[in-house]
Order: C-alpha cells, then sequence, then structure tokens
C-alpha cells in the first residue's frame, strides 16, 4: 500500500503529511511526499512562500528546502520532486502540477493520496488549488485536511 502526499510547505500540506504519516505507522505502508516545482516560474514560487520577491529564482535550493520540511515531519518518507516545463499562466501552471500528482499517483501505485486543501471538495474553488481536481480521480482515494491545526 502506498500513500502520496502533495507537498508545498504550506500548513495544509504540513498537516497532511503528518495525518498521512500517522496512517502509514498504523498500516505499513510506503509514503510518498510529492514536491512539484514547475520550472521557471518564479511568481508561482513567491506565491507559494518559497522565495520572497527579492530573492533569486533556484529550483534546486527550493528542493532543498522542502525536502528539508518534508524530513522533519516524516523522515521515513520517500521524497520525489517533478518539474513539469514552463507554462503561460497561472491556470496552466496548476492544470500541469495536477497532472503530475496525477501521474506520480499512477506511477506510485498510491491508493490514498493525502491533501492539503481549503477548497477541495467545495462548490467553487480558486483557480490555484489542487485540491478539487485532485480529489476527483477515481482511481485512489483522496483524504482531504482543511485544517491544519487538526481541529
Amino acid at each position: 500500500m502506498t500513500y502520496l502526499v502533495p507537498f508545498d510547505g504550506s500548513a495544509l500540506s504540513e498537516a497532511a503529511l503528518e495525518r498521512a504519516r500517522e496512517f502509514a505507522d498504523l498500516t505499513d505502508a510506503e509514503l510518498v511526499a510529492l514536491v512539484v516545482i514547475p520550472l521557471d516560474e518564479r511568481d508561482f514560487a513567491v506565491e507559494r512562500g518559497w522565495i520572497d520577491a527579492e530573492e533569486r529564482y533556484d529550483p534546486d535550493e527550493i528542493e532543498s528546502a522542502l525536502e528539508a520540511r518534508i524530513r522533519a515531519i516524516a523522515p521515513e518518507a520517500t521524497f520525489r520532486c517533478e518539474r513539469p516545463e514552463d507554462v503561460s499562466s497561472v491556470a496552466s501552471i496548476t492544470t500541469d502540477v495536477v497532472r503530475t500528482i496525477r501521474a506520480v499517483a499512477q506511477d506510485v501505485s498510491a491508493e490514498i493520496v493525502f491533501i492539503g486543501s481549503e477548497n477541495a471538495g467545495r462548490v467553487s474553488t480558486p483557480v490555484s488549488s489542487v485540491g478539487a481536481p485532485i480529489s476527483e480521480d477515481p482511481r485512489y482515494d483522496v483524504h482531504i485536511v482543511h485544517h491544519a491545526d487538526g481541529g
């Protein structure tokens, strides 16, 4: 059994990783933490809080920083980073991120995808959310974490 957690460093993705780790410990499942860093998308990195607006954009540094955060929460997790090609709009970036998460879920034969999202499963979702499109895929179950504090 494999659990997949898309991780972007947000409080909700951290909570999703913590919950997935707890489930994996109880079920002896493999835990895969996935970081998706679109290439040449500085604005996306700033929007996600990976870098400040004045900082140099370096996907390798972002990857290392996110991996360190994952290791602090789930040291036993398999770390995976994907870098889809650059795209021209936020909607397209989100589409590429979703496509990448789905491809990795299939590649690792994920049985459950743990998503930290305020918006997944709601009628209205922002264009930048990956939660809703990931939660619609019938190939795996989805555990949606709506609250970072466990409440």
